[in-house]
């Protein structure tokens, strides 16, 4: 699928930031990420642990992606879309449960930040030319 320029470099930056993110989770965010695991999950120390590296090698394995894996970008698009999808009961899970991390010390930044997670599932579909291709694949009977 043929992207624009524009489409291109917000994918570019959108892969770098997933990478940040995953990097973050592995190193110098890990507690603050430990905050996002959902409370019903288990709440041993090392499974949460587990999710946060899990979730960042992801992150990082679909940041790469965005950016190197042109020939895929529809297929990764969805991916990542589905993945901000399969992260959003922890974004609920801490404005639910008060938790604070990340500068989300109020239930109205928290709130406010649940309404982000939708940008960026629009942002991951745009920008890799997924969201043309599924309005184009889709069939109305």
């Amino acid at each position: 699928m043929k992207t624009t320029t524009l489409q291109n470099v917000f994918r570019v930056i959108l892969g770098l930031l997933m990478g940040l993110a995953g990097i973050g989770h592995l190193t110098f965010q890990r507690e603050e990420f430990q905050a996002q695991v959902p409370r019903w999950l288990p709440s041993d120390p090392a499974f949460m642990d587990f999710v946060v590296i899990a979730s960042g090698v992801t992150e990082i394995a679909l940041g790469l992606a965005m950016v190197f894996w042109t020939r895929h970008k529809v297929k990764v698009g969805i991916a990542l879309a589905i993945f901000y999808v399969l992260i959003f009961p922890g974004n609920v899970s801490q404005y639910t449960n008060g938790i604070d991390a990340f500068g989300l010390d109020t239930d109205r930044k928290r709130l406010i930040r649940l309404f982000f997670q939708p940008v960026l599932i629009l942002w991951a579909l745009w920008s890799t030319g997924a969201l043309k291709h599924l309005f184009n694949h889709t069939r109305v009977y």
